[in-house]
């Protein structure tokens, strides 16, 4: 395991596809606006700056959640959160690679 793998930035690809074989959803934690410009299909968009007072929402899903943003800095935060609340997640880093992986 490497230093970003530990981070949570490492290849995720068959993470990802355990995760996408588990129904997750995926969450993109990018503004409205961002996530307006382009997206993955199927995903929900709740702004990272917003996502606690979600929680009880996201949980009324009972999926596996992967969280995506621009970069993978955001949907680490987002991740971090979900998880302390208890919800099964990963961080699917950017949106884009994140797509070419699903």
């Amino acid at each position: 395991m490497g230093f970003l793998d530990v981070l949570g930035f490492g290849n995720k690809t068959n993470e990802i596809q355990e995760y996408v074989a588990k129904d997750a959803i995926i969450l993109d934690v990018r503004t409205i606006e961002e996530f307006n410009e382009g997206h993955i299909e199927g995903s929900k968009n709740i702004a990272l700056q917003v996502l606690n007072g979600k929680i009880a929402e996201i949980k009324k899903w009972n999926k596996p959640i992967i969280a995506c943003c621009r970069s993978g800095m955001r949907s680490g935060q987002a991740t971090s959160i979900l998880k302390q609340n208890g919800i099964d997640c990963i961080n699917g880093g950017g949106w884009s690679s994140l797509q070419s992986k699903l």
